[in-house]
């Protein structure tokens, strides 16, 4: 039995998409995190759907739907980071309008070019069994990216998370780290959708950190902990692909979601348990 549960993986495309969600598990533990313990999450969802312009601009012209999602992220992005100064409204309107202008104008463009039309489920919910070498390639150099930056800002994103005022006292620059942030989460959703879609590069991206805050709480190694929650929904995603014959893609984000409300449980339980356990060595 643990031979034939196992069979999926001597597959070449397999092998690809376990590798690729892998890779994608430790970008999305290094930047989700950070989202979740700063309250970036409505920004992550909202940038996560806001990349339709630059992908349907980038597919009629025959470029790199990556990058199309990357420039369209980012300047989402900036355009949050230049409206979150202002004091007219909270920094979650801003980030609402941008949201859905963006989605606007990527299904206007969407409307009008029947070729991209055809790929919309495609960008919707990704296809992890489609990844090739050189997506692979294109997840390595993410992944060293975003930890050759993120280990030096370690001490900046830990301080702007709790006391941006303190931090800015400290020199830590809080202004160049929040941009810093936003540039990884750029990337990370940019190369992320192309895994699992746009719907569900969120959910790995939010999903495995929340899991691993529920049990850790040093933020390197809620990190580590993340990633073994990505992996593990990696694995047990194509299997259940594999053999249910469901969207790879879909199953992937699904298992994450299922271990964190599970982790949730358990925690919960044990909480409890911990609320009515009888002192002992306790004298009057």
């Amino acid at each position: 039995m643990p031979i034939d549960l196992l069979e999926p993986f001597t597959v070449p495309f397999v092998q690809r998409a376990v590798i690729g969600g892998v890779l994608l598990s430790a970008v999305s533990a290094l930047v989700g995190v950070w989202v979740i313990v700063r309250g970036m999450t409505f920004l992550g969802e909202a940038m996560s759907h806001g990349m339709l312009p630059g992908v349907a601009i980038a597919a009629m012209l025959g470029g790199s739907l990556v990058l199309g999602a990357a420039v369209s992220a980012l300047v989402m992005a900036l355009g949050v980071n230049a409206l979150r100064k202002t004091r007219r409204f909270g920094q979650d309107t801003g980030i609402g309008l941008l949201f859905v202008g963006m989605l606007s104008i990527g299904v206007i463009l969407v409307s009008h070019s029947q070729s991209f039309a055809t790929d919309l489920t495609a960008f919707l919910f990704g296809d992890v069994l489609a990844i090739r070498a050189a997506d692979l390639w294109l997840l390595a150099l993410a992944l060293a990216f975003v930890a050759v930056v993120s280990v030096p800002l370690h001490r900046p994103f830990l301080a702007l998370s709790f006391d941006p005022r303190k931090a800015q006292t400290l020199g830590l620059r809080p202004d160049l780290a929040n941009v810093a942030m936003l540039v990884l989460l750029t990337i990370t959703i940019a190369v992320s959708f192309h895994v699992v879609g746009t719907l569900l590069s969120f959910g790995m991206l939010i999903a495995p950190s929340a899991g691993a805050l529920l049990v850790a709480r040093r933020i390197p190694v809620v990190m580590a902990v993340a990633f073994a929650i990505g992996s593990f929904s990696t694995v047990v995603g194509v299997l259940v692909s594999w053999y249910a014959g469901t969207a790879a893609g879909a199953s992937i984000a699904a298992t994450a979601v299922a271990t964190f409300f599970a982790l949730a449980a358990a925690v919960h339980v044990a909480e409890r348990r911990a609320e009515h356990r009888p002192l002992t060595g306790v004298h009057s």
